[in-house]
């Protein structure tokens, strides 16, 4: 639980912030000013003109190393082509600044434990952006799982499905390194099965360019198989598309007693992407309840609604803040972001040889 407003110091802690392309004007900006206690003091970015019609007097610097020389700086976010992630993240931990680095973390594993070991090193935090942790859906999944009602899970599909037939002209959909949906998307998804699941027993991934023109993966399904632990035998699908005109459920569960299945996304990057930023009382807000069916005793079946609860984005960010001050854990801490891009690394490895893998024994803190 993050800290009372009330409780935090009359200085702000300061960000600055590096790249303002897609990512760092969507998810970053606005989401970070949101939070009490944060305050916007610096972008670098190329563009800008672009930044001064959002953020008119925050001073624009035209690279990072201008950025991270500033020393009204506490802490920098990386929210540029993930190509250029271990660098700039690597350069603003040696200038002695608390980093939070858009997900996915590095281009892999090894560049991922460099920075862990760097920022543990100097003593800085070092967190990964997964504001997917913070969707309503997800947060009431999740309260469906500990609750019970479904028995023990044995069968999970989750899916981000959607219709973009057309290949844009832009980094992510190019043959330049971090590019492609199973990085983009499946950091997302493996996050969020781990974080419910643990780490799996194998993980086989499917991968395919569906798209007319397309020069990267625009399709993955992933299967992780729990054969051990508290959750076993238990099936784990991940999947995402970009040809997808009428989407699956977002997610699917069943279990010993019951199902429960959730159509439709959480509404804020919908809101982010629209120009809104955070705050107001529909803020968070998913009005598309989940579905769930549960046998009870005597072969009584009980069918309904499960209302979303709230989710925020805002929260990850409050949740460095306190970090930072010391009075709460890193919501996204180095060894679980490491963990991630080793079964990342395992899943193009997968699907490269075509067959299920083993992950690394060592548990996911």
């Amino acid at each position: 639980m993050t800290s009372d407003v009330s409780s935090l110091p009359a200085t702000p802690i300061r960000v600055g912030l590096v790249g303002y392309g897609f990512a760092g004007q969507t998810f970053h900006a606005p989401v970070l000013s949101a939070v009490p206690g944060l305050v916007l003091v610096g972008i670098a970015s190329s563009q800008p003109q672009k930044v001064q019609a959002d953020w008119p007097g925050v001073p624009v610097e035209a690279d990072a190393t201008a950025l991270f020389a500033r020393a009204d700086i506490d802490v920098v976010v990386i929210a540029t082509p993930n190509a250029q992630h271990h660098p700039i993240a690597k350069a603003a931990l040696e200038a002695g600044k608390h980093v939070v680095v858009d997900k996915p973390f590095t281009l892999d594993a090894l560049q991922a434990r460099e920075l862990a070991t760097l920022a543990s090193r100097r003593g800085l935090l070092l967190s990964v952006y997964q504001n997917r942790r913070f969707d309503a859906d997800y947060l009431t999944l999740r309260d469906v799982l500990t609750s019970g009602q479904i028995g023990r899970p044995v069968y999970f599909e989750s899916h981000f499905d959607r219709f973009r037939p057309e290949v844009r002209p832009r980094w992510r959909e190019q043959a330049v390194p971090g590019a492609g949906l199973w990085v983009d998307l499946g950091a997302h998804l493996l996050d969020q099965a781990i974080q419910l699941f643990g780490k799996p027993d194998t993980l086989q991934l499917d991968t395919a360019s569906l798209r007319d023109g397309a020069q990267v993966e625009d399709h993955f399904h992933a299967l992780l198989r729990y054969e051990s632990g508290p959750h076993a035998p238990l099936r784990v699908v991940l999947h995402a598309t970009t040809l997808a005109a009428h989407a699956a459920p977002r997610y699917i569960l069943h279990g010993t007693r019951g199902s429960y299945v959730k159509h439709g996304a959480d509404p804020q990057e919908d809101a982010l992407r629209a120009g809104r930023r955070p705050g107001g009382d529909d803020w968070g807000v998913d009005p598309s309840p989940g579905e769930i069916k549960v046998m009870a005793i005597e072969n009584w079946v009980r069918e309904g609604t499960v209302p979303n609860r709230r989710g925020n984005y805002v929260d990850y960010y409050a949740a460095v803040r306190d970090a930072v001050l010391g009075i709460a854990p890193n919501p996204v801490p180095p060894e679980q972001a490491v963990a991630l891009m080793e079964l990342l690394d395992l899943g193009v490895r997968s699907a490269r040889e075509g067959r299920a893998l083993e992950p690394s024994k060592k548990p996911v803190s």
